[in-house]
């Protein structure tokens, strides 16, 4: 039988070794995609950025008006707890004065003995004397009965107030509780929203509205036209001055939690223009909705506040011809803005 020879196999040339580790680094590279791990996503267009941020800071200025509202509680149940605190003490003073005339009063009871009455006038050199001392004692017993009575009140009130302040303390750490947890859910969708801005280019990035000179340049011209927009008359004297401060505070920038006087937040700006005029407000979008006396959209005058969003979550400052004055969020100052750019929720007059 013929040996079957066996052919050695020819070196591979050139072209022929990069065309077989071109297919080596295609199969890689298909086999890479395949498990999820090798190409990076596509990156998103400018379009779904800008979504996705709005709708990130939409989120985090809700948190922000539950952050605000939360300290604002905390801040009533520190003062109250505060109050609580002093109104103790000063009983426990009283109290203790008490307590130090009642032992006085008990050692000099002791020190004397308990000499019956009757024997006691029988004794004594000066009866007449005698009966008007033994008055003067049952009076001072009728007084110290009620010394009595009046330290056992202040007792069971310090303990009353001493539960009240336990409550209180409760109800103040519930409220730092709740401002860690929004103060996380903020910070963590501003960082987001960050990282999703930086993954764009600075024209892209001007073109979402994020150019502060843009927008310093949009608020400076805007101040000038304040005397055209005073011509639409406010209501009353007040909401007038607080127009004006909105004005005088265009270009300033988003801070969260921030209410002025050189930053702000949406209800912390219009709480500082308000407060300006003398109109205390709360410190929220859904509590300050609620400050005033509600009105359709179609009654709007300057001065007024409107309200966005189902979930009451921002707020501006209408200031006349379908435009507002507000704190839009962290990638923009206080600006004026047509108030149909978000969705309406309501309306109050508060001056």
């Amino acid at each position: 039988m013929a040996a079957h020879r066996r052919t050695r196999p020819r070196p591979l040339s050139g072209g022929t070794t990069r065309a077989a580790v071109t297919i080596v680094l295609a199969g890689a590279a298909s086999a890479t995609g395949l498990d999820g791990t090798g190409q990076a996503a596509p990156a998103p267009a400018p379009a779904q950025v800008e979504a996705r941020v709005d709708k990130l800071y939409q989120e985090a200025e809700a948190a922000t008006e539950k952050y605000n509202g939360a300290r604002e509680k905390a801040a009533t149940a520190e003062k109250r707890l505060r109050t609580l605190g002093e109104e103790a003490a000063r009983r426990q003073q009283r109290l203790n004065a008490a307590r130090e005339a009642l032992g006085t009063i008990a050692t000099a009871q002791y020190r004397a003995g308990g000499i019956d009455p009757a024997m006691a006038l029988l004794l004594s050199a000066d009866p007449q004397r005698y009966l008007e001392g033994a008055e003067f004692t049952e009076r001072e017993g009728v007084r110290q009965t009620a010394q009595v009575a009046d330290a056992r009140k202040q007792l069971r009130e310090i303990e009353q107030l001493r539960g009240a302040a336990r409550i209180e303390l409760a109800s103040l750490r519930s409220r730092q509780a709740e401002l860690r947890r929004q103060k996380k859910t903020i910070t963590g969708k501003l960082a987001e929203a960050r990282r999703l801005l930086s993954r764009l280019s600075p024209q892209q990035r001007a073109a979402l509205g994020g150019d502060g000179a843009r927008a310093s340049r949009e608020g400076a011209a805007a101040r000038e036209t304040i005397t055209a927009r005073r011509a639409v008359a406010a209501p009353t004297s007040r909401a007038a001055a607080a127009v004006a401060y909105a004005y005088r505070k265009l270009g300033s920038p988003y801070v969260w939690g921030a209410t002025g006087p050189d930053a702000f937040d949406c209800s912390g700006l219009v709480q500082a223009a308000y407060r300006a005029a003398g109109v205390s407000l709360p410190r929220t979008t859904y509590a300050q909705i609620g400050a005033g006396r509600r009105i359709p959209r179609s009654a709007l005058r300057p001065g007024d506040l409107v309200f966005f969003y189902s979930g009451i979550s921002h707020v501006g400052i209408y200031v006349g011809d379908g435009q507002m004055i507000h704190a839009p969020n962290p990638s923009a100052p206080v600006r004026l803005a047509p108030i149909d750019e978000m969705p309406f929720a309501g309306a109050t007059r508060v001056a």
